[in-house]
């Protein structure tokens, strides 16, 4: 290992990890990006239950929940440009606060991964056999995803094809993403251009009203809130684009100007299919409607035979397939680059430091991350459908306390810069902030709502409701974790393998 020994403060004792330099650019960047954040998956999980949330307000929530997402995103940006290291949230929390809060940090960002993989997993199963049921006319082989063995039997194998994808490095990782996003955007596309000319003649079809981009129209705050964190998860994932900072060209600039074009993208996707969908299907609880659980628990399933035909309706499910195999893959590029960096500083076990010499990538974490997402999957699953479908509701939780404790750590970080100039006070002050205040906002009032067992899928542990206890329980498994990891390997603890040493520590000096 060889200490980076960059010009700024920030960059002073970062390690260099061995990884491949140079192997992605901006456009290579926004594609990992988009890709981790699975738009065609995302929305035909979430769609339901936002409607259920807010009703006819779900583009506004989207809208919503861009703008903490967007400001958090500049937080990032600076960041990066003082300190471009793999572990991100880990490495800056720990250089902005203290090792205890960065350890944290790293641990939410890991949950959330983890959680997102497995789910991944399982929604690419299920309409991996929709998709051959579709194709071959056979109801019973479209039905095999709803067969416990071979639902967990085909999950695995999906991981573990996607882990080999993810061990042979960034090339191999990034040659797959251009086909697999590029066909899932240009699907969606003609989903709501489809959507939209026929929403006239479809039986639940509404017609548009500004009404539907006013948050303000939400019923109340805890319906804001729920509909908020469900938004907050289909843009997680943006992040991607900084995990790979050290294997991109330009470091310290390209992965934030990444982050903000891949934003852009997908704020403009989502919205423009969410009112092309509410449009055609309305919010109703019969048919096609919303509101009706048969086709909220699975919008794209439900809709893809009205609106594309039942000639064209396997397309749409290849799309997600496409989306929800293309962001499994990438979503282990944060996973392992955060334990990496872990590793590389102390935090975790040395092993997972290891860095393949010839495909230039984390090999050990890489594995562990496979065996991590496959246990967790499968453990889910056989404990109940329920605990499956309350992890991405508590994911809300674990997204707004890493992306939170990063957006404050920027603040901290250069808090002695802000008076310098008007940009340093906007980008490293102000926004950040504002994104960090939000997101904290969310993660308190997400917390209380789901003490009630009424929240997620109605199941509760004493009394409290599954979801809290899943999302603050592991939460909590963290600090006990850390503790226990101090005890054996305090160095990281004490500050001897990544400094505590903001530019405001030096100013003041």
């Amino acid at each position: 290992m060889t200490l980076d020994q960059g010009a700024t403060t920030g960059r002073s004792d970062l390690r260099a990890k061995g990884l491949s330099k140079n192997s992605v650019g901006l456009t290579a960047s926004v594609v990992l990006g988009v890709s981790s954040i699975a738009p065609v998956y995302a929305l035909t999980a979430t769609l339901g239950p936002t409607v259920t949330e807010v009703g006819l307000q779900m583009p506004a929530i989207f809208l919503a929940g861009f703008l903490p997402m967007l400001l958090v995103a500049y937080a990032y940006r600076e960041l990066n440009r003082v300190a471009p290291d793999c572990g991100t949230s880990f490495t800056w929390t720990t250089k902005a606060f203290n090792p205890y809060v960065g350890w944290l940090a790293g641990w939410g960002a890991l949950l959330a991964t983890i959680i997102v993989l497995s789910n991944l997993a399982g929604i690419a199963v299920e309409f991996f056999y929709l998709l051959l049921g579709e194709i071959t006319g056979s109801e019973s082989l479209g039905a095999l995803g709803d067969n416990t063995l071979v639902h967990v039997l085909t999950c695995i194998a999906f991981v573990a094809v996607a882990t080999a994808v993810t061990y042979r490095g960034i090339e191999a990782t990034k040659r797959v993403q251009y086909l697999l996003v590029g066909f899932q955007m240009v699907v969606l596309a003609i989903f709501a251009v489809v959507a939209l000319t026929k929403a006239g003649s479809a039986p639940g079809g509404i017609s548009f009203e500004l009404s539907w981009l006013d948050p303000t129209a939400i019923s109340s705050f805890s319906a804001f809130t729920a509909g908020l964190s469900l938004s907050l998860f289909i843009y997680w994932g943006w992040d991607t684009c900084l995990t790979v900072n050290e294997e991109t060209a330009g470091s310290a600039r390209t992965p934030g100007r990444a982050a903000l074009v891949t934003m852009l993208v997908i704020i403009v996707t989502y919205v423009g299919v969410a009112i092309a969908i509410q449009m055609y299907a309305g919010i109703g609880e019969e048919g096609t409607g919303l509101g009706n659980p048969d086709t909220g628990d699975n919008v794209f399933a439900a809709l893809a035979g009205p609106v594309l035909g039942p000639g064209l309706a396997f397309v749409l499910f290849l799309a997600v397939v496409a989306s929800s195999a293309s962001s499994l893959q990438t979503t282990f590029l944060p996973t392992t680059r955060t334990m990496l960096a872990m590793a590389a500083y102390g935090a975790l076990p040395k092993k997972l430091a290891d860095v393949h010499p010839r495909f230039l990538a984390p090999s050990t974490a890489t594995l562990v991350a496979g065996a991590a997402t496959a246990v967790f999957y499968v453990g889910m699953t056989l404990i109940s459908e329920n605990v499956l479908i309350d992890t991405i509701y508590a994911l809300g939780l674990m997204i707004c306390f890493y992306y939170g404790l990063t957006a404050f750590a920027c603040v901290w970080y250069f808090r002695h810069e802000l008076r310098r100039s008007a940009r340093d006070l906007v980008f490293k002050g102000i926004f950040p902030l504002l994104g960090g205040l939000m997101l904290a906002a969310v993660f308190v009032q997400t917390a209380i709502d789901t003490l009630d067992p009424a929240y997620g899928s109605g199941s509760s542990v004493f009394g409290m409701g599954s979801v809290f206890v899943i999302g603050i329980g592991l939460l909590l498994a963290g600090v006990v974790f850390m503790l226990v990891w101090r005890a054996k390997h305090p160095a990281f603890f004490r500050g001897e393998t990544l400094k505590h040493d903001t530019p405001s520590l030096v100013f003041d000096e």
